[in-house]
């Protein structure tokens, strides 16, 4: 038997009643999936279990246990003592004093095990215009979610005090209720916005409300993302066919101004999740007249694919000039990168379609306490040390009044008719490597960040940092840096170099050499086209023209190009190198070198 990681837990539901958790379906798949355990690791819990064993030849947990016995016990607990239960002529349960420590572990292991899963509560509610109205049905679901919060933790509590009023010594306000919610509608689409062959697509249910019950922690099977998405020129929605719609959502984002309806499985819905703290997430009376840019299905069926390798992310144009992204339901895509990743790729292939280029950097606004102000791009894949440059950047109080962060990851270029050369940004949030940031930064905006895998390697963290009308905005470029995160620093190669030439500039962009910090699936030093796998690579050709042009009207525009050495993967130097780069970074800044 297979158990599911999420739970989704009706929302339109009042939650006041012990009874509701008694004789919910979950409780028994909790208390199988523990049976099934304890048979096959013959643990603490094994002898207690045996107890209700009622038929050995059979393989189903729910064939071979009571598991109605084991629930009437769990009922009969929440009123009545355990040294009462045994005492009582009225009830038939097995004589259980003796198993009275195993027993609050039975009890201890259902409410860890409950905690575990991923919990989602929907509500299906009507969207409406009036923005009182939408805050009422918004602050009625968070009480829903309080309600079923406190009546897990009381049963709980109430429970373990009947088994043994000893144990509960110490109260924890423990979180048991839902960790997202999310309200849901369906627009009215007119007729002209709808894409050919897509009529499912507009059956499904839309997310329209996302909150979050801090602190968001989620456990994926998956930590690494591997390999390129492949694009293929031709149309494939006329042969998508989703299994259990009614097990979908789609979640609708801007991503800079392309609108992307991102279609998630329930069991990526701890991914889903982590859009709230990334993207924009689309007004959504605008969704009933507006033909979205991209489409994204997240958790295929594999039998879908006519390529094993397509599982990990594919995508197809239509027709009429959408992209559709695909990705299968598979553990080994269990990872936010995937989710990111493939929205950037379809946000950048239509950038490329308008002759823009796209850049896979950050772009900050550096404020001195001199008055003085520049807007610097870092371009780099992951790992290269942009952020790390930035945020070290941003610990030099003296001389640094502020550093507000434009693009984390992904944003494009465009050319204004004077020749000025301005970055658009696409996210709002971050998306970065617990171990790369300030010690105990993410841990002081725990109550906004949305945390993945803490407890292992390359352990993730979304973080907002900026408002939708900034990242939006054109700003002009100062300087334009590659990060150079694998040579050391030395008399021959400096911390900052600068380009007047631009096929010298961009034999440096275009070959993308960073040293690979584990972030991906790639190790040592590695090659990646302008530093950008997400829709560069893919669109080669027509890339390296607008990337020459764009190239030459930043230098002719005497925006300073040049290669800024982090050092960040150079052993030893993981948090020096990149402190030494912004200290010689804002000696330019500061007009103490001639550049």
């Amino acid at each position: 038997m297979s158990f599911e990681r999420t739970v989704l837990i009706p929302g339109e539901v009042s939650y006041s009643n012990i009874s509701q958790i008694l004789n919910s379906s979950i409780l028994l798949e909790i208390i199988s999936e523990l049976i099934e355990d304890a048979q096959e690791t013959h643990n603490a819990l094994y002898p207690f279990f045996r107890l209700f064993l009622v038929d050995k030849s059979k393989q189903n947990v729910h064939e071979r246990y009571d598991l109605e016995q084991i629930r009437q016990l769990l009922l009969a607990l929440s009123i009545n003592s355990l040294d009462h239960l045994d005492e009582s002529s009225y009830f038939s349960f097995p004589k259980l004093s003796s198993y009275r420590e195993t027993l609050a572990l039975f009890v201890e292991d259902i409410f860890n095990l409950w905690r575990s899963k991923h919990r989602f509560m929907k509500k299906s509610d009507p969207f409406s215009y009036n923005s009182r109205t939408r805050i009422h049905k918004q602050i009625s679901l968070v009480k829903n979610n309080s309600d079923l919060k406190s009546l897990v933790l009381g049963l709980y509590r109430q429970i373990l005090v009947n088994i043994s009023a000893r144990r509960v010594k110490v109260l924890r306000q423990l979180p048991g209720g839902a960790q997202a919610e999310f309200i849901v509608d369906q627009p009215k689409f007119q007729a002209e916005t709808k894409i050919p062959n897509a009529d499912f697509l507009y059956n499904l249910e839309y997310v329209w409300s996302v909150v979050l019950e801090p602190p968001v922690i989620f456990y994926t099977n998956s930590n690494k993302r591997r390999g390129i998405f492949k694009v293929v020129d031709r149309p494939i929605l006329n042969k998508i066919h989703l299994d259990n719609p009614q097990d979908w959502l789609v979640f609708p984002i801007y991503v800079n101004n392309k609108l992307i309806f991102v279609a998630v499985y329930k069991e990526y819905f701890a991914l889903a999740t982590g859009l709230a703290n990334l993207f924009e997430f689309a007004d959504f009376e605008s969704l009933e007249y507006r033909r979205p840019d991209g489409i994204y299905f997240f958790g295929m069926n594999k039998s879908f694919f006519e390529n094993e390798d397509d599982y990990n992310g594919i995508i197809y144009k239509e027709d009429d000039g959408t992209y559709v992204g695909l990705v299968g339901d598979d553990p080994s895509i269990d990872y936010f990168g995937y989710m990111k990743k493939m929205i950037l790729t379809i946000h950048n292939l239509i950038v490329i379609d308008e002759d823009r280029l796209p850049v896979h950097g950050a772009l900050a606004e550096i404020k001195l306490r001199d008055g003085k102000s520049f807007n610097v791009m870092i371009m780099g894949d992951s790992g290269a040390g942009k952020s790390e440059t930035l945020d070290a950047l941003n610990r030099i109080r003296k001389q640094v009044s502020e550093v507000n962060i434009v693009i984390d990851d992904m944003g494009s270029l465009d050319i204004l008719e004077d020749g000025t050369v301005v970055a658009y940004g696409t996210e709002t949030g971050a998306f970065v490597r617990l171990d790369d940031l300030q010690p105990g930064y993410a841990y002081s905006a725990m109550d906004r960040s949305i945390f993945m895998n803490p407890n292992i390697t390359n352990a993730r963290v979304i973080v907002p940092y900026s408002n939708y009308e900034d990242i939006i905005k054109p700003t002009k470029i100062d300087y334009f840096f590659y990060a150079n995160n694998y040579e050391k620093i030395d008399e021959n190669k400096l911390p900052i170099e600068f380009f007047d030439d631009v096929d010298k500039a961009l034999d440096v962009f275009s070959k993308g050499a960073r040293m690979a910090k584990g972030t991906t699936a790639e190790k040592g030093l590695t090659y990646s086209y302008f530093a950008n796998p997400f829709g560069a690579i893919q669109r080669r050709a027509k890339h390296e023209k607008i990337a020459r042009r764009y190239m030459k009207t930043l230098i002719n525009s005497n925006v300073k190009v040049g290669i800024l050495r982090t050092q960040l993967g150079v052993e030893g130097y993981e948090e020096e190198g990149p402190l030494i780069a912004a200290q010689e970074l804002l000696k330019f800044l500061k007009g103490g070198k001639n550049v």
